[in-house]
């Protein structure tokens, strides 16, 4: 009886036999595939059936990535965001700081303008600030004595008299505006040459012509203008407009409001205007009468003590 070993212990080619047959087969595989495209149909096959366990086996790590993309956008977004919002304020600073100084180039142009027109010799001052007093309307000027600014002078902007140097410090002084309550100018109907003297309303911003009859020829519209008679502000500089005229049948005089031709509280750069004409003296004849009733009264208290 011929004895024969167990299948498990049968040995079949020799394993370099088997190693050559396969690479062989391969090659001619990738040769015909190459070629012809054999395979294509297979390739795609087992690509369709593969494609559910690939979209399994890649679904975690989308996942991770989409979340840490979601939280890396976030974060970018916050902080894009915080520098834009930055940016938005420097460049919104930097906006107001051109309009400022675009306005204030334009004043200076105007006022320069003006000051060539003017036949008087003007100096030109730069506002600091307001007065204290919230029931004055007073300003800070950043010239004094040192500079020739003097008591009394006129000071205008481009469009007209904004007030009168009331007070003089070594480096600034005092300029009232035209609206203070306590101010007058005297002034002048453009229309008509009629004179009158305007007074500051105080809080209101606007000029009153009081004292004029309720049937002076007066309209809306007219033009006032300094008149020169009080040897301060000199003649023919713009100072209001007349805006409201109150006639009453009863009272004596007309309310009459004016406009103010000049920026009064707007402006940051003005002009201080210097006469240096002087006016002639009183006659002799105006002066003499009031000095010999001084006489009279001087001697008559004379007499009076040697009784």
């Amino acid at each position: 009886m011929e004895h024969t070993p167990p299948p498990f212990f049968k040995r079949g080619p020799a394993p370099l036999v088997r190693l050559a047959f396969f690479a062989s087969l391969s090659v001619a595989l990738l040769v015909l595939d190459a070629r012809f495209k054999y395979a294509e149909t297979l390739r795609s096959l087992i690509a369709v059936v593969t494609y559910p366990l690939q979209q399994v086996a890649t679904a975690p790590g989308q996942l991770v990535g989409r979340i840490a993309g979601f939280f890396a956008s976030q974060s970018a977004l916050q902080k894009d965001n915080a520098e834009l919002r930055a940016k938005l304020v420097a460049s919104a600073r930097d906006a107001q700081r051109f309009e400022a100084t675009a306005a204030e180039l334009e004043q200076l142009r105007r006022l320069i303008g003006a000051q060539e027109r003017l036949a008087l010799r003007s100096t030109p001052v730069e506002v600091l600030y307001s007065g204290r007093d919230p029931y004055s309307r007073k300003l800070m000027v950043d010239k004094g004595a040192t500079h020739g600014i003097q008591p009394g002078q006129a000071v205008i902007d481009e469009a007209g008299v904004v007030g009168q140097v009331t007070r003089v410090h070594p480096l600034v002084s005092e300029v009232t505006l035209l609206i203070d309550k306590d101010q007058a100018i005297p002034v002048q109907v453009v229309r008509n040459g009629l004179r009158a003297v305007a007074f500051g309303s105080g809080t209101s911003g606007t000029l009153e012509l009081r004292f004029m009859a309720a049937n002076a020829e007066i309209q809306n519209g007219d033009k006032l203008v300094t008149s020169g008679i009080d040897g301060t502000y000199p003649p023919g500089l713009p100072v209001a407009t007349v805006i409201r005229i109150e006639r009453d049948a009863v009272a004596a005089f007309a309310r009459i409001v004016c406009q103010p031709a000049a920026g009064i509280e707007k402006n940051r750069y003005l002009l201080t205007l210097s006469t240096d004409a002087k006016l002639p003296e009183y006659p002799e004849d105006a002066v003499q009468p009031e000095r010999k009733a001084k006489g009279k009264g001087k001697r008559r208290k004379e007499a009076d003590g040697a009784r």
